[in-house]
């Protein structure tokens, strides 16, 4: 697993911890802080799931579809979790928001991201794709290190970052061919563009 620089702050421990905890609707972490520096452990209720399993119907029958269906579900479940925990005013990037409470880096959004597509894929919504370990683009000798999740499509062995760090939280996460997304691909309508 890789995991970009994080603060000073935040313990690897509890990183690798959650990272390979079996989540379930009953418990789950979910990151926030920078760095994972704070972390909740919260539950889904029935009716709450309903709204991502509403998401994947009808099941997709192309993986394309799939990752539009996974990019929908997370941002429900950001914003599901986010009026649980506090990160519904999470806002897209990381810097210049330090003003504002409950703020979540990339490292945050690719750990959560990556919890949130293993509950979907234990309730058999995730079938076209394999969810990979998170990945790193640039380091600090290069540029300033951005985390993602990732999926592999499993007919192709493409990769595809799952990145929700672009957008404020609740929005739908964006999902594009990992070596597009290495070359430091930035939506042109994040707000992050508008924020620097």
């Amino acid at each position: 697993m890789l995991i970009a620089a994080v603060t000073a702050h935040a313990d690897l421990k509890d990183i690798y911890r959650i990272y390979h905890t079996q989540p379930s609707l009953a418990a789950f972490e979910i990151c926030q802080g920078g760095g994972c520096t704070h972390s909740d452990t919260l539950q889904l209720a029935e009716s709450e799931w309903n709204h991502v399993l509403r998401i994947f119907s009808p099941l997709p029958e192309t993986a394309e579809l799939e990752r539009i269906q996974i990019a929908e579900a997370i941002g429900m479940l950001e914003d599901i979790v986010g009026t649980k925990i506090g990160t519904a005013a999470d806002r897209a990037g990381t810097f210049g928001n330090s003003d504002y409470q409950h703020q979540q880096d990339c490292n945050d959004e690719a750990i959560n991201s990556t919890t949130y597509m293993r509950l979907m894929q234990q309730a058999r919504l995730i079938r076209f794709h394999t969810i990979q370990d998170t990945r790193t683009r640039k380091f600090f000798f290069t540029g300033w290190p951005h985390s993602t999740a990732v999926i592999r499509e499993n007919d192709t062995q493409a990769e595809f970052a799952v990145d929700s760090w672009f957008y404020d939280n609740g929005h739908a996460a964006t999902i594009v061919p990992m070596a597009q997304w290495k070359e430091g691909y930035i939506p042109e309508d994040s707000p992050i563009l508008e924020r620097k």
